[in-house]
């Protein structure tokens, strides 16, 4: 199987493995796991901030720091198809008892002058601002890196409107190997960082939330009610800090197979992609009107070949630790063959079916 679904769906290397197997542990709830412990200073020191704190994953990262940010009747500031909005199950209101207030961004993207524009005056019949989230790489942008320069012009926005700034930094090792900026550079404008070893570092499980610690010991409380506390999680924190220590600077490799797929989709008939869109390791592509995303998942998976419909005719593939330059080669073969097929007169393509949904 070569499978594009998503970043998400790689194995541990051998040598993963190994360390795995090998990791000490001891209880973390209590503070005594040296690997968790080692982890969470790895992941501090790297992003400049004082302390972190390990959780089984990026949605409850981002659903914890809301909640340590927040207090019920508070709002939040975000881009109108964040990953926090639009895939974590109505966490903010469920969990945080927050409103959401949405900035239409570009590609995932918005300004300080959006943020200045979308902010409430003060007054007592309005919710209460206190946080902005961005999202860098953004999911649904097709993996968009947020420039640097711009997230500083909305933390001063924060700054002068004593708001705090949020990072949901799933693939924030996409945007710091695509851009050259150093994580502390690029973590720098933020109060809290929430970074994911499982996607494009091939980690079995878990995320980190990162930021000064008074903050980090508030969110270990509420790591503790929404039930993230671990035990000996040092076993699964020995394959995201083998992941971060030799898996980072791969993922250059992740986003040139990113530009050969999609160079060689454009020259597939019948399929359209913005070459200027692909700047990491997410590739959106399009059929054609007359034919669902769903028709040429289903082909490519009875093939081999797993890519992930989002809309009635758009498909996402992600390259990712698993996946060759071969590999890209022969998919884009099996495109190709595929859509022709599809497209042949003699066989019309299948009537639309509900589209299934990236989430990841």
């Amino acid at each position: 199987m070569i499978d594009l679904r998503s970043d998400t769906v790689t194995q541990p290397t051998p040598e993963m493995r190994q360390t795995i197997a090998q990791a000490p542990v001891g209880d973390d709830v209590l503070g005594d796991d040296p690997t968790v412990n080692e982890l969470e200073e790895t992941v501090a020191v790297l992003l400049g901030k004082e302390a972190a704190v390990y959780m089984p994953s990026g949605t409850m990262t981002n659903q914890v720091a809301l909640r340590a940010h927040t207090e019920p009747g508070d709002e939040i500031i975000l881009e109108s198809q964040a990953h926090i909005y639009f895939y974590e199950a109505g966490g903010p209101a469920a969990l945080s008892g927050v409103m959401c207030k949405l900035i239409d961004g570009q590609r995932g993207i918005f300004t300080a002058t959006d943020l200045q524009a979308a902010l409430r005056p003060w007054n007592e019949h309005y919710p209460r601002t206190k946080l902005v989230c961005l999202e860098n790489t953004h999911n649904r942008g097709g993996g968009s890196i947020f420039p640097l320069s711009e997230i500083y012009a909305i933390a001063q926005v924060c700054q002068d409107n004593d708001l705090r700034l949020h990072l949901d930094g799933a693939r924030f090792w996409n945007a710091c190997v695509a851009t050259g900026i150093s994580e502390a550079e690029y973590a720098a404008p933020f109060d809290t960082v929430s970074v994911c070893f499982s996607k494009g570092l091939g980690a079995p499980v878990g995320s980190a939330l990162v930021g000064s610690k008074a903050f980090i010991q508030r969110a270990r409380r509420f790591r503790k009610m929404f039930g993230g506390g671990m035990r000996q999680a040092g076993i699964i924190a020995a394959g995201a800090l083998y992941a971060l220590r030799h898996h980072r600077d791969r993922l250059a490799t992740d986003h040139s197979n990113a530009q050969r797929l999609a160079q060689g989709l454009q020259a597939i008939d019948g399929i359209t992609v913005n070459l200027d869109h692909v700047q990491t390791n997410l590739v959106y592509f399009d059929t054609p009107n007359t034919m669902p995303a769903t028709t040429l998942a289903s082909e490519l998976a009875a093939l081999g070949v797993g890519v992930l419909p989002t809309a009635p005719n758009t498909l996402r593939a992600v390259t990712n630790l698993m996946v060759s330059q071969a590999d890209i080669d022969t998919a884009l073969d099996k495109i190709a063959t595929t859509m022709a097929k599809l497209q042949s007169p003699s066989m019309p393509a299948k009537s639309a079916t509900a589209p299934a949904v990236s989430r990841y």
